[in-house]
């Protein structure tokens, strides 16, 4: 497409694209639509980067997914403008939100149909007895698994065993859940507040401040 062809307007400059995003008229109408091809070649890249993770997907299929990533981050980027501050290139702030929702598109697509597991306590699986590393880490597992069980909400102790253990994606337990990423990691992060100190009280960790050596 030839950006000097009458009637068109031509690709906005770098320091263009939040104004010409937010115009009603032709200019905004082909920085969307600019915009929309730069993300979907970043959901593409993407997507196929990722592919390994949905055996049996056709090429129809991850082009599927690319499309619709596209379209989430589309949604991503308007919603974010105002807090873009010029610290890179617009298009490559753009990108990393293609990238994004590429990659949580295949990672929901990979968990569609498989049970997310949700356990209310940590298995400790005993390892043949030898050196005394290996009683050590048993003793410390034992020691997590009894704190998870005891100093953990329900709600905490499900989300650590699901995020940890499980491997369940962060994006993916949100789905599930009814609740959001941001959330989860709020979750998580009180989660391992309560445990730090449990394994702290009951001597297994070391909770003073360390202090660099001059």
């Amino acid at each position: 497409m030839n950006p000097t062809t009458p009637g068109l307007v031509p690709p906005p400059a770098d320091d263009a694209w939040p104004t010409d995003l937010t115009d009603d008229g032709p200019a905004g109408q082909q920085a969307l639509a600019r915009l929309r091809e730069h993300l979907l070649r970043a959901a593409r890249h993407q997507v196929w980067r990722l592919r390994d993770q949905l055996p049996g997907a056709g090429s129809g299929d991850l082009e599927d997914l690319a499309q619709q990533a596209a379209n989430d981050a589309l949604v991503a980027v308007l919603r974010q403008l105002g807090t873009f501050q010029g610290r890179s290139r617009f298009t490559t702030w753009a990108y990393k939100f293609g990238i994004l929702h590429a990659g949580v598109a295949v990672r929901r697509e990979a968990w569609r149909h498989r049970e997310v597991p949700l356990p209310d306590a940590l298995t400790v699986v005993d390892t043949t007895p030898s050196p005394a590393a290996i009683s050590e880490a048993t003793q410390l597992a034992r020691a997590v698994a009894a704190a998870i069980a005891t100093d953990l909400t329900p709600h905490q102790r499900r989300v650590v065993l699901a995020l940890l253990v499980e491997e369940v994606p962060i994006d993916v337990l949100a789905d599930r859940l009814g609740s959001t990423r941001n959330a989860l990691y709020k979750t998580l992060h009180d989660a391992r507040q309560r445990l730090r100190a449990a394994l702290a009280d009951s001597g297994h960790l070391d909770n003073r401040p360390h202090r660099s050596t001059p």
